[in-house]
């Protein structure tokens, strides 16, 4: 005889088979530290709304978990995932490619897409966006930028009634935990390297991190989101922080001031002037109390003045609750049957510049020698530069001596000639480290 079914079970079955029909289907491409966090998220959430149906990734049989439920079709194949009845591809692999050719057929079949990768929005996030609303889906990538800090939501939702001039931020963990450490600790820069790595904070070639690339791709994402721009990441003037010194963070001291990698773009007429790179900011600013390895975003919009956003920049769990809330979004719109973003039709592509006019902070290490401090403020002065002021910390050997001059603000190609003269000088043992001071 057939095995019966008590009513109450019959309609819990009914009920959650339901509820599996209409949520919206996900799919996941990618499972490493954010992939894993999302998909726990959602196999743990409860929330109805969002089924996730697939789990593609390389050697995916070594990948299965227990936790996931056994509907979940694992695979390695991703053109199955994009021939599937997935409405939303998670795109988690990172990279151009073949990230990029995966994001672009799943829009081109009608799909919406949820990804974290910096690079690919950065330099083609414009074309994405308009292929999403020619083909009637949508691309989310809120944890593109500052991993859990919603600054990106907020640029295209809660702020997009302000028209904003300009954004700067920490970008960069790795980077703030390195100049946090080498500044409460006096360390050398190789030594705050070492310990950055073996927390896990930095790779094992952190050069995209130290020399500024991470952070331009990133600022190149909060310009087309938050200034309406098209900004080519290599357009931007990156500088690197390894020459940063524990010297420095004394002479910044003295300044009111300490050093962090800061990413600014401030949007003027047809130029965005645009720049990644260690800069002075005073100690009790908001960029100068951030420490180790958390992620600051300001804007300043021409309506609503200055606004802060302040967290954890990376991580699997933050991440993975960006990208979550990003899938949430984007399943309420289909839901509602509209609700898309639209396409940045109003992206401009302005002229890019790193002309910004600011004081300057310039640091030397000289053999010691009569006539160095002349010689350095003849230069100046044939460049039309005006010292504001010269500091020099006794204690250290005449052989390798350093000292700082501040410059009044002044335009940045106006100095840079003199420093390439500064550079030739015979008692420079190193280059003049330049940075710019932001008050």
């Amino acid at each position: 005889m057939p095995k019966r079914t008590s009513k109450p079970a019959a309609k819990a079955a009914a009920s959650k088979s339901q509820k599996q029909n209409s949520a919206c289907r996900v799919a996941l491409i990618g499972f490493g530290t954010v992939g894993r966090a999302v998909a726990k998220i959602l196999c743990e959430s409860g929330d109805g709304s969002l089924r996730l149906t697939h789990i593609c990734n390389r050697n995916v049989e070594r990948k299965k978990q227990p936790w996931v439920p056994s509907d979940v079709i694992w695979t390695d194949d991703v053109q199955a995932v994009l021939k599937s009845d997935a409405q939303i591809v998670i795109e988690l692999i990172g990279g151009l490619n073949p990230a990029e050719q995966i994001v672009r057929s799943a829009l081109g079949s009608g799909k919406s897409v949820v990804t974290a990768n910096k690079q690919l929005i950065a330099r083609h996030g414009p074309d994405l966006l308009q292929l999403a609303s020619s083909k009637g889906g949508q691309i989310e990538f809120g944890a593109s930028v500052a991993g859990g800090v919603p600054v990106l939501p907020a640029l295209r939702t809660g702020l997009c009634g302000d028209k904003l001039h300009g954004i700067a931020g920490i970008l960069n963990g790795t980077c703030n935990y390195i100049l946090s450490r080498i500044e409460n600790a006096r360390i050398p820069f190789s030594e705050a390297l070492e310990e950055a790595q073996a927390r896990g904070y930095a790779e094992a070639d952190a050069s995209e991190d130290l020399d500024g690339g991470d952070a331009r791709a990133k600022l190149a994402i909060l310009a087309l989101a938050g200034l309406h721009s098209r900004v080519a990441p290599e357009s931007v003037r990156a500088r690197t922080i390894r020459a940063i010194d524990a010297v420095d963070f004394d002479y910044a001291a003295e300044l009111g001031c300490t050093i962090r990698q800061i990413s600014r773009a401030d949007l003027k007429a047809d130029t965005l002037f645009a720049d990644v790179g260690p800069c002075l900011v005073p100690t009790d600013s908001p960029f100068g109390r951030v420490q180790r390895n958390l992620n600051l975003v300001l804007t300043s919009g021409q309506y609503g003045g200055d606004m802060a956003f302040l967290g954890a920049g990376a991580g699997g769990d933050p991440t993975a609750v960006a990208v979550v809330s990003d899938l949430m979004f984007v399943a309420q719109s289909l839901s509602a049957g509209g609700g898309k973003r639209s396409a940045a039709s109003n992206v401009s592509t302005p002229a890019i510049s790193n002309d910004f006019e600011t004081p300057w902070y310039l640091r030397f290490f000289v053999r010691d020698q009569p006539g160095i401090v002349a010689r350095l403020a003849q230069i100046l002065a044939a460049h039309r530069l005006n010292i504001d002021s010269l500091l020099q910390k006794p204690g250290f050997e005449k052989s390798s001596l350093p000292f700082v001059i501040t410059l009044e603000p002044c335009r940045d190609a106006l100095l840079h000639p003199a420093l390439e003269e500064m550079a030739g000088l015979d008692f420079a043992i190193r280059p003049c480290l330049c940075l710019p001071i932001l008050r």
